[in-house]
């Protein structure tokens, strides 16, 4: 898998949140100014030749579907910006939270315990 442009991330997330739609679906969700219908076309073609998204052709129309879950783009892109900004480590994206975002005690304690409930405490395993 690779990084997608910022256009194309965003003609994915159109097709995320529609599922399955032609070109005109996704040139509908776009801005006040979207970009001209071949422009959308090309875009999701290069999604498809990527692996991101497929078709099923009805004659010469073909509508459009993900092909990658939102979930398994996201974690890659996750994994990706750790790697790249904080040095691979999970720790470093929490210090950064805390000095730099000005985390308030209840996000912290809400963190904690989201963190609490997905991973596994390390008595049990003992």
């Amino acid at each position: 898998m690779e990084l997608l442009t910022k256009t194309e991330e965003r003609v994915m997330q159109i097709l995320w949140d529609i599922k399955r739609g032609f070109v005109k679906d996704v040139i509908d969700r776009m801005a006040e100014t979207p970009p001209p219908y071949n422009t959308v076309s090309s875009l999701i073609r290069i999604l498809e030749k990527k692996g991101f998204v497929s078709h099923k052709a009805y004659g010469k129309t073909h509508e459009y579907f993900p092909v990658i879950s939102k979930l398994t783009y996201r974690s890659f892109t996750f994994r990706n910006f750790v790697t790249n900004y904080f040095d691979g480590a999970s720790s470093n994206v929490l210090s950064f939270m805390l000095e730099e975002q000005n985390l308030s005690a209840d996000e912290i304690e809400r963190a904690i315990k989201q963190i609490k409930q997905t991973k596994p405490d390390d008595d049990t395993k003992r």
